[in-house]
């Protein structure tokens, strides 16, 4: 396996997440103080400036003769860091809600490529964007505030919840969090030509009381232009697309779909399917289960590895990875995924129209506690844009189809 190299190509086309060309940032967001609360005792949490008991002072509106509202958050604790800055979890003291913000380095010459993306975006699977402001440092660093949804739990904990149980996930939850997964990417693919490449469970929120799930997490996400090339050092490891380890640089959503077929094996299985120590290693991990990748799927990949040698493997049964008491149609699903060709693998419309979900489908369906599920068939106009007749009537069961009246089904 020495033989297949990585390199992180074409890595200055982008500029850590922002879009090329430069433009200035409005004064009306840098109107912004930060003042210590005295009465106050504050644990200091190790978070760039984001301390605990912190209040955070900012105005929105004011713009074509709205009124100026000012909004007050105090800091409550670091939720998550990385290599982009640190969220934390906040409560707005004017309205008591708690949110989420997500505090990262701007650099001045560019715009947030994550905001213009969030700013887009308005999906129940989605989280959403309340709204943004700049801060600034002694250093004279500028930092973006983007003040989210909180939603409290994430699927990587909900699966470590299950694993320290020693339990899988029910699949009924199985089937729920797919659902969303593959209605959030239908949406950010279809009508907003985004492709997020960054899908795993830390990105994947879920509110434990309703089992709503909302994708998070757009400082990765692209809209990606036929012709032109992105880097392929992106996607954390073990959902990474096997064309983007071969360094692919013209690849499409299907890598979102790639790695979307890793979470549903995870949610079945309790742990990674694929679980490389490297990139390469990461290849060795998926040919140990697809098998080696013939001539032709290598060159749907990335054209220029064809004259590679790889050890001859057979593929692994599907049916063989899973539980026997695993259902079929699980297994086909994943099958449908994790394909080598990007463009054989299911479409995550495709995906939701799958037997997989007939259950969600059916009007007496209930969560194990005996409450509702949460909204599955909320759909906007926009969302099932140039759906043939036959899928939709795949997609909207008869007890949903009010909600979609539009669609005169």
């Amino acid at each position: 396996m020495a033989s297949v190299s990585i390199a992180p190509t074409s890595g200055v086309r982008e500029h850590c997440g922002n879009t090329v060309g430069v433009d200035r940032l409005p004064d009306e967001m840098n109107d912004m103080k930060i003042r210590d609360d005295k009465e106050m005792e504050a644990t200091v949490v190790d978070g760039n400036g984001t301390e605990a008991g912190q209040i955070i002072v900012t105005t929105i509106g004011g713009k074509n003769g709205e009124p100026k509202q000012t909004i007050s958050y105090m800091a409550e604790r670091v939720v998550g860091n990385g290599s982009f800055g640190v969220v934390f979890q906040a409560k707005c003291l004017e309205t008591g809600e708690t949110v989420a913000i997500k505090k990262v380095l701007q650099d001045k010459r560019y715009k947030n490529r994550e905001l213009q993306t969030m700013r887009l975006l308005d999906h129940p699977n989605v989280v959403s964007l309340k709204h943004c402001f700049f801060s600034t440092t002694e250093k004279d660093e500028l930092y973006l505030n983007l003040v989210l949804e909180y939603v409290p739990e994430t699927a990587h904990r909900v699966i470590k919840h299950y694993n320290k149980m020693n339990q899988r996930m029910p699949l009924i939850y199985v089937k729920l969090y797919f659902y969303q997964i593959c209605r959030a990417l239908s949406y950010i693919h279809n009508s907003i030509g985004v492709c997020h490449r960054d899908i795993k469970p830390q990105n994947l929120l879920v509110n434990p009381h309703t089992h709503q799930l909302k994708l998070c997490d757009f400082g990765s996400a692209k809209v990606l232009v036929k012709g032109e090339p992105n880097i392929s050092y992106i996607c954390s490891r073990y959902y990474r697309a096997p064309e983007l380890i071969f360094g692919a640089t013209e690849y499409t959503t299907a890598i979102d779909i790639w790695s979307a077929g890793c979470v549903l094996a995870e949610l079945l299985l309790g742990r990674p399917l694929f679980p490389g120590e490297s990139g390469v290693d990461q290849l060795v991990e998926i040919i140990k289960v697809l098998g080696t990748p013939t001539r032709e799927e290598i060159k749907c990949m990335n054209p220029n590895y064809t004259e590679f040698k790889f050890p001859q493997i057979k593929a692994h049964p599907w049916h063989k990875i899973f539980h026997k008491c695993m259902p079929p149609e699980a297994v086909d699903l994943v099958s449908r995924l994790l394909q080598y060709s990007p463009n054989l693998r299911s479409s995550a419309m495709e995906a939701l129209i799958h037997p997989f979900f007939d259950e969600l489908r059916d009007p007496n369906t209930r969560l194990p506690n005996g409450r509702f599920l949460p909204p599955l068939f909320n759909f906007k106009p926009h969302e099932l844009k140039g759906v043939p007749v036959d899928l939709l009537v795949k997609l909207i069961p008869e007890h949903a189809r009010k909600q979609c009246a539009y669609l005169g089904l």
